[in-house]
């Protein structure tokens, strides 16, 4: 999305757009165009893949998720490639490959296509002739020659950079080839694997398999995502081979390279519930929001906010709160929310007064709390239910008032900013006109339909795809007709957009096999219950940092899957209620994407806005301040999460929405009126006294908050009437 450039100017009405329209159809002597066509073809194949297993024909679990996986791979190393990474498409140096690169590339092409040769004589013959197994020499001698193939193809990739654009790199296209030939290794011996997996019984064909397998997870996830969590995921490995020289509740007995990889490739690791959710919940809700933008209904939400809020004091900043949510709802990322909608956010924040940090900071918030906001919340809701159990209806109602918590607290502080640093909004000749836009109201029944068909008992797939139909439906109602061009389109958007959830899916398997396999989850459960006999506070506490830190650098999806396997155990134990833990964890996940040092969506926020990263995060974490404390306010009170009796729920919830406003105006300063440092800390105590469940507390904090009102009204009058004199 974008914004008209005329708007941004201050020419017309801010309207959001998505300026990706040029043709689909390619100049035939453009090979550039030829070959992202062929890309677009194969995405939006991998996405209707998808839609048709879910929707119409089921497959086995373990073949749709390698299926999954490994197409996600190969569109992965292709989309990556010199398609889209290079803008240096004219230089005539980038296709010529010096001898290093040449000999590395040829070495990497004989292991790989000698593995990828074996497994398709291996299918050739079961098909051609009824051979039920290749050659016992086959199967011992394809898999070391393929993982130093892929390996080979890793380094090449590395070193040498600079591509032609026209072209996918040699070594991307054996990546691809590799991830085919693991694809066809285990589906081929998925019954006799599921058996011998982990165990004694293990092949040396499942080992180069699995090994090989992990390769291309790490080197996709380091290309889509950096470091952080390719690091992560290297020190789970090698824990589960120097845990007998760990000391304390890390020691543990240590396994061989074949147990450990071939336990870590099945459905208690890397096809375990991360690529579960990913191939089902998570693609089928990506899909959802490449649908809305294709339609332009996505569109009509930005613009409805802007028409709503736009001339409010800090307008743009308001939008970004209800827009974001609402997209990082559907969106699943919190850094891919803030580049998706901060794009037309943050210009505009900046022009009405906010500073590039405060600007970029709003909206990393903001796109952050759509992850934790109901129905959908980014996914995180439907892996819930997957881990827990628990029924995906009952964990969208316990999230209704924390999400509401969340909002209104940013909101709070976004309007006292405003209010303090006397911001006015943007003036109505240049937003959208609300009598226009709420005759196209009609364009939130995607939305609508979406949560009556999941609250109405029908399944979440069947609910999806009700939703998708629904934006196809009524993008014919606008002049955005969503015909053959329009679903392509999307289909390919939806496939390129889950590319980065399926790597980190992956991955964050493997962290989860290695707790499962080494035993260190309860191990840590044992030390949370220790440090609880001191105090259950500090074991709160202590699972909250361990959490953020799990979750740093990570995209929310996978740094949930990662706490849930080693934090949430540990509270369950201490007595903790499961909704209530894994609830816990999961805002801590979500809350890392705007946590310094690492803080992926107020970097993106930065990047946008041209401001300093590390600052951006702090204020980012300043108004995010709210979140950090909402989980142990329904630690401490249930009633939040929708547990108890209706007028609890209301004394609760009404409590601490005053404590959230009495906290937002302590961290911005400005209590009716600029606050003092004392009246700062005082409100912050106050509003601690309110989150606090309980009458003594609650009418400590009202006193405090009225006090301080009273006091704040005499000292500004008494300022005003000085003021009036000096004149």
């Amino acid at each position: 999305m974008s914004v008209d450039a005329a708007a941004a100017a201050g020419a017309g009405p801010v309207i959001a757009q998505d300026v990706d329209d040029e043709p689909m159809a390619p100049n035939q002597r453009d090979p550039q165009a030829r070959a992202g066509l062929m890309i677009a073809a194969l995405c939006a194949a991998y996405t209707l893949f998808h839609l048709v297993v879910m929707v119409l024909y089921p497959l086995e679990t373990w073949t749709y998720r390698m299926m999954h996986l490994c197409g996600g791979l190969i569109i992965g190393y292709l989309t990556y490639s010199a398609l889209t990474q290079s803008d240096d498409a004219a230089d005539p140096t980038s296709s010529r490959r010096g001898p290093m690169e040449i000999a590395l590339l040829l070495a990497a092409a004989a292991g790989v296509i000698y593995g990828l040769a074996v497994v398709a004589y291996a299918w050739g013959a079961w098909w051609l002739a009824g051979v039920a197994m290749p050659p016992a020499f086959g199967f011992s001698t394809y898999g070391l020659p393929l993982a130093l193939g892929t390996t080979a193809a890793i380094v090449a990739g590395w070193i040498w950079s600079p591509r032609d654009r026209a072209r996918v790199y040699p070594g991307d296209l054996l990546l691809c080839l590799a991830s085919i030939a693991v694809l066809g290794y285990i589906l081929f011996v998925v019954g006799a694997l599921r058996m011998r997996a982990g165990t004694a019984l293990a092949q040396p064909g499942d080992l180069w398999a699995a090994v090989t397998g992990v390769l291309l997870i790490l080197e996709l996830t380091r290309r889509l995502t950096g470091l952080a969590l390719v690091v992560i995921v290297g020190v789970f490995i090698a824990y589960s081979f120097l845990g007998p020289w760990l000391p304390g509740f890390l020691n543990h007995r240590g396994y061989t390279a074949t147990r450990f990889f071939t336990y870590i490739f099945t459905d208690q690791g890397v096809l375990g519930d991360p690529i579960a959710v990913s191939s089902t919940y998570i693609i089928l809700f990506i899909v959802f929001a490449a649908f809305l933008q294709a339609s332009k209904v996505g569109d009509y939400f930005v613009n409805f906010a802007f028409a709503c809020a736009g001339q409010a004091r800090g307008g743009p900043a308001k939008v970004a709160v209800f827009a974001s949510g609402l997209m990082g709802m559907i969106n699943g990322t919190s850094a891919g929310n803030v580049v998706s909608t901060g794009s037309l956010t943050i210009p505009l924040m900046k022009r009405v007064g906010y500073s590039a940090k405060s600007s970029a900071a709003i909206e990393a918030t903001a796109s952050s709390g759509g992850q934790i906001l109901p129905p959908i919340m980014g996914a995180g809701a439907f892996i819930m239910a997957e881990v827990t159990g628990i029924p995906y209806t009952d964990i969208v109602v316990a999230a209704i008032i924390p999400a509401l918590l969340y909002f209104v607290s940013v909101y709070f502080m976004v309007d006292l900013q405003a209010l303090k640093l006397d911001m006015k909004g943007l003036p109505r000749s240049e937003l959208p006109r609300f009598d226009v836009l709420i005759k196209q109201v009609y364009l939130f029944l995607p939305i609508i339909i979406l949560i009556y068909t999941l609250f109405a008992g029908y399944s979440v797939i069947r609910a999806g795809a009700m939703g998708m139909a629904a934006a196809a439906v009524v993008s014919w109602l606008t002049p955005y007709k969503m015909g053959p061009r329009q679903i392509f389109k999307a289909l390919d958007m939806g496939a390129r957009m889950s590319i980065q959830m399926v790597a980190v899916c992956a991955a964050a398997g493997v962290i989860v096999g290695v707790i499962a396999l080494t035993g260190v989850g309860a191990r840590f459960s044992s030390l949370l219950l220790t440090i609880a006999d001191q105090n259950q506070y500090l074991a709160m506490f202590f699972a909250m940092c361990i959490s953020i830190i799990l979750g740093m650098g990570m995209p929310t999806t996978a740094a949930y899957a990662v706490a849930a396997a080693v934090v949430a155990p540990g509270l369950i134990a201490l007595g903790v209620p499961v909704l209530v833990a894994h609830f816990f964890v999961f805002y801590y996940a979500v809350m890392s994407a705007i946590t310094p040092p690492v803080a992926l969506a107020a970097y993106a926020g930065a990047a946008l806005s041209g401001s300093d990263p590390m600052k951006t995060s702090v204020e980012a974490f300043k108004l995010g301040l709210a979140a950090f404390i909402v989980p142990f306010m329904f630690f401490g009170a249930h009633e939040l999460l929708m547990q108890g009796e209706p007028l609890d729920i209301i004394h609760a919830t009404a409590t601490a929405l005053l404590g959230m406003f009495l906290l937002s105006a302590g961290v911005i300063g400005y209590y009716f009126g600029h606050a003092s440092l004392l009246v700062r800390l005082v409100l912050v105590g106050a509003a601690l006294s309110m989150i606090s469940v309980g009458w003594i507390t609650d009418l400590i904090g009202l006193a405090c908050a009225v006090a301080l009102f009273l006091w704040q009204r005499r000292v500004v009058t008494a300022a005003t009437l000085s003021h009036g004199k000096t004149d």
